[in-house]
């Protein structure tokens, strides 16, 4: 049987102590035990988060997150400054006009990052905008932006700064509350290393002001609600009581390492990934790249979809092709969460043969060659 290799930015793979944890029987939520378990779950969330901010579960994918940060701040009218370079700056946008606001949008070209004095300038001129939606790591075309920067602008106006960290939080520094960051979005199934259906998101004191200001839009993701409930330390809703377990495991494994050093960890792959890419006669495709996804420019002789395809038809590996405009050109390399050395080798490995099998002219061994002298430096 045949081993699989799940390499894609999300979902990720998940570690055998989180599953054996998710094994075991179901408890009810309305209970002692689930309110405890819930109580040191979020005090670990505040601390990889960096936030002393309350941290608000869900029950949904990242989205669910996303859409309480829009639906609980703005109202039809308002205006949005949102940063579009990629699929998830596309979904801040959607989610604007969804709940009618009217965004003002920064388009950048895919795979470069955000320019601050551009938001700067737009809020300068747009002194109204509620609300700031950006993307740490825009993981369809694998570029992180200066989210420090950003911060440092946004918070000297009235308006509050959103962050989707869905693909970073967990894998790269994140500083929610020395950045500014006044709402932050997760998800559970990337560097958190658990299956999708759990989503995250924190509150400043600003955002608070802001969200009490205004008439409340939503009923599942109503934040008021999440906060009378969280009082106590139980969820509005139903919550996922196996996920929140394999939770709180996951959050111990990654405690045991320590935040800082994951940090460094991820970025030591990261380095090892882009070292063989390059090795290999290819280019990175985001300018800077983010230490958790590699997105890799394909030549123009190599079709990137049948790369991935190639890829999990003939070896197990399932990585992540491009999306939209970079359909076809690049191909896409998680190395977030529960992944280590011997992942590296296994997918540079199969890629060099995918390549050479496709005509791609390089020395055979090349990029294995020098990830290997980047997995032998230390963290």
């Amino acid at each position: 049987m045949r081993k699989e290799h799940l390499l894609a930015p999300g979902p990720t793979q998940v570690p055998p102590d989180v599953l054996l944890e998710m094994a075991k029987p179901v408890f009810h939520h309305r209970t002692a035990a689930y309110r405890k378990l819930h109580q040191e779950v979020l005090e670990d969330l505040k601390a990889i988060f960096r936030t002393k901010n309350d941290v608000y579960t869900m029950t949904s994918s990242g989205t669910g997150s996303m859409e309480s940060s829009v639906v609980n701040v703005v109202s039809p009218g308002d205006k949005t400054l949102v940063v579009q370079g990629g699929k998830f700056g596309e979904r801040w946008v959607q989610l604007s006009k969804a709940f009618g606001a009217n965004p003002i949008v920064i388009n950048v070209e895919w795979g470069k990052p955000a320019d601050p004095e551009e938001i700067r300038k737009q809020l300068k001129a747009n002194p109204d905008v509620v609300a700031v939606y950006t993307t740490l790591v825009e993981t369809s075309t694998g570029v992180v932006t200066d989210m420090q920067a950003i911060g440092s602008i946004v918070k000297e106006t009235n308006a509050l700064l959103v962050c989707d960290g869905i693909s970073s939080v967990g894998a790269i520094p994140m500083e929610t509350d020395a950045w500014g960051i006044d709402m932050l979005v997760v998800g559970s199934q990337k560097a958190l290393m658990l299956p999708p259906g759990l989503a995250f998101i924190t509150v400043s004191p600003k955002a608070w002001k802001a969200i009490d200001a205004r008439k409340p839009a939503a009923y599942y993701f109503d934040l008021k609600k999440a906060r009378k409930n969280i009082a106590t330390f139980d969820n509005p809703w139903t919550p996922a009581v196996t996920l929140m377990v394999g939770l709180k495991k996951s959050l111990e494994l990654i405690k045991q390492r320590g935040i800082e050093q994951i940090w460094k960890d991820h970025a030591r792959l990261a380095r090892a990934t882009r070292a063989a890419v390059k090795a290999m006669g290819l280019k990175l495709f985001a300018d800077p790249p983010a230490d958790c996804v590699t997105a890799v420019l394909m030549p123009e002789s190599i079709d990137g979809e049948t790369v991935f395809k190639k890829l999990r038809g003939d070896h197990g590996i399932t990585i992540a092709g491009g999306q939209d405009q970079a359909k076809g050109r690049i191909i896409r390399i998680s190395n977030m969460g529960y992944v280590d050395d011997s992942d590296v080798v296994i997918i540079i490995s199969a890629l060099e043969r995918v390549l050479a099998e496709m005509g791609h002219k390089f020395a055979l061994g090349s990029g294995l060659a020098a990830a290997q002298q980047e997995l032998m430096q230390k963290a």
